[in-house]
């Protein structure tokens, strides 16, 4: 799926209502029905709700779904913010429609008005403001805000809370922003529903179809999207009748020191159920007997350290290489990496947390990557490669200037996780769940990652499908678990369900 700025996606409704063709009053009437029908099925037929109107097209819809449920619903209050000036173009044209109808009280704020109580058990339907707001909220539609939020009732938010804006937030006031349970948000997930510090205020968002016209979305260019079954579907490769393992290449993951040989572990079993063909892990001499015993599958590879990597194999028979899992950063061990990187220069590679560290510690050595180089990172990797960030946002717009000025490919962990890729593009993912916030997850998705890109998937594409598969393996998991039991081993042992499930239609 394709995710837009707001501009733009203002720009499709506008060629929506030009070309399909359809009345702005009739796009507002469908958007409304989507509402309507989420509410209705999640909604107790006495449930009492109060919607909140604001001036524009977000209050327009509110109005509308007002109407609707006027007919099904007995509880149904309206109240409209006044800010000086009358409602105009469809809101006003669905005011009228209300106030013919006149089954709902009709109530008007303005700046010298109480505001009205709010038990906990209503619902409040949030139409003050839609994705267009380009300012902090103040005064009257602040004050209105602090008092939804105030009232514990559950708030169910009309395509975006009213004061958030879809992209950047930095110089928001996020005590004026609507703290929804709910957000119904038409055809596209705004791009800031997928930042960590609007989750309090988006809670469980759920993109709601209206039918925009698929031209102009086609049409329309964007560097974000957001990864779903068919684009993870579309890129996963055949595996035809003669092939055999040498067909899916043969890995190479270094991996594991005294103490930490179970990252070598977790990611050796990641790697093998990505359906690589051949994996040769290479470990410490005293990580021997652990490997060989857990994973049989696997072939080891022996460093002269009883206790660290410091030394690779001949790199000549691997087809792609993955470091990092448990690695350690000593002294010996930075000195066996840059060589690695000295010698090899063009196999694919993915790196992950004390690679990272040791990047971090020696910048200079990301000019010896191989081109499209897979770095995963959690955010506090991140700010170690590059600097401390204040928020998502910015985090974001850093990792895509990073993966296109060092020609990575930049796996930014967490909910969502953010894809950034050097040639600008930036692919949010849809898969995972709270239960993946677990030791070893992270070696979990580096061993995929590594077994993807043996198997000849280009980086960007390894990425995109093995944090989808990654993510998916755990919900999975947790459908016959729970969350918070969820071990990484677990989402493992769900990668052939993962497949499984992906290749469906």
């Amino acid at each position: 799926m394709k995710l837009f700025a707001t501009s733009q996606i203002a720009g499709i409704d506008k060629y929506t209502i030009e070309h399909e063709p359809i009345s702005d009053i009739d796009l507002m009437e469908r958007a409304a029905s989507r509402l309507v029908d989420w509410i209705l099925h999640h909604a107790e037929p006495d449930q009492h709700m109060l919607f909140f109107a604001g001036p524009g097209n977000n209050g327009g819809d509110a109005l509308a779904a007002a109407r609707m449920l006027a007919w099904a619903l007995p509880g149904i209050d309206v109240f409209i913010m006044d800010l000086g000036k009358e409602l105009s173009g469809s809101a006003a044209i669905n005011l009228e429609r209300l106030q013919q109808q006149n089954r709902t009280q009709i109530s008007y704020i303005a700046e010298d008005s109480s505001l009205p109580e709010i038990q906990p058990t209503d619902w409040v339907i949030d139409g003050l403001f839609g994705s267009g707001l380009s300012r902090p909220l103040q005064g009257l539609p602040s004050r209105i805000v602090k008092h939804i939020n105030a009232s514990r009732a559950k708030v169910v938010a009309i395509d975006i809370p009213s004061g958030l804006m879809g992209e950047d937030n930095r110089e928001n006031d996020r005590d004026s922003i609507i703290r929804a349970e709910v957000t119904l948000t038409f055809q596209f997930p705004k791009i800031s529903f997928l930042l960590p510090e609007n989750d309090p205020f988006t809670g469980n968002w759920l993109v709601q179809d209206i039918g925009l016209h698929p031209d102009a979305i086609e049409q329309t260019e964007t560097h974000y999207y957001y990864v779903e079954h068919k684009a993870a579907q579309g890129l996963l490769k055949d595996r035809r009748t003669f092939a055999h393992k040498g067909t899916f290449g043969h890995a190479l993951l270094i991996a594991g020191s005294y103490g930490k040989m179970g990252a070598a572990v977790l990611a050796s079993r990641g790697c093998l159920r990505s359906g690589v063909g051949l994996l040769t892990t290479h470990i410490p001499r005293l990580g021997y007997s652990i490997l060989q015993n857990s994973i049989p599958e696997a072939m080891a590879s022996i460093d002269q350290s009883d206790l660290i990597f410091t030394q690779n194999p001949d790199l000549t028979p691997f087809d792609a290489i993955g470091i990092g899992p448990g690695l350690d950063t000593k002294c010996n061990t930075g000195k066996g990496f840059q060589r690695m990187l000295e010698e090899e220069t063009k196999r694919p590679m993915v790196i992950d947390a004390d690679g990272l560290n040791l990047l971090a510690r020696n910048p200079e050595w990301l000019k010896l990557l191989p081109p499209e180089t897979i770095l995963t990172p959690h955010p506090g990797e991140f700010a170690r490669l590059t600097r401390p960030v204040e928020c998502g946002y910015e985090r974001l717009q850093l990792a895509l200037e990073y993966a296109a000025t060092h020609g990575v490919v930049l796996v930014l962990k967490g909910a969502y996780t953010a894809i950034a890729c050097p040639d600008g593009t930036c692919w949010f993912n849809s898969t995972g769940n709270p239960g993946m916030a677990t030791a070893g997850s992270g070696d979990v998705l580096t061993g995929i990652l590594l077994g993807l890109l043996a198997q000849g998937y280009s980086a960007k594409d390894a990425a995109v499908l093995g944090v989808y598969l990654h993510g998916l393996a755990a919900d999975l998991a947790i459908k016959e678990s729970s969350q918070e039991a969820l071990l990484s081993g677990d989402i493992t042992q769900y990668m052939g369900k993962a497949f499984a499930a992906l290749k469906d239609s």
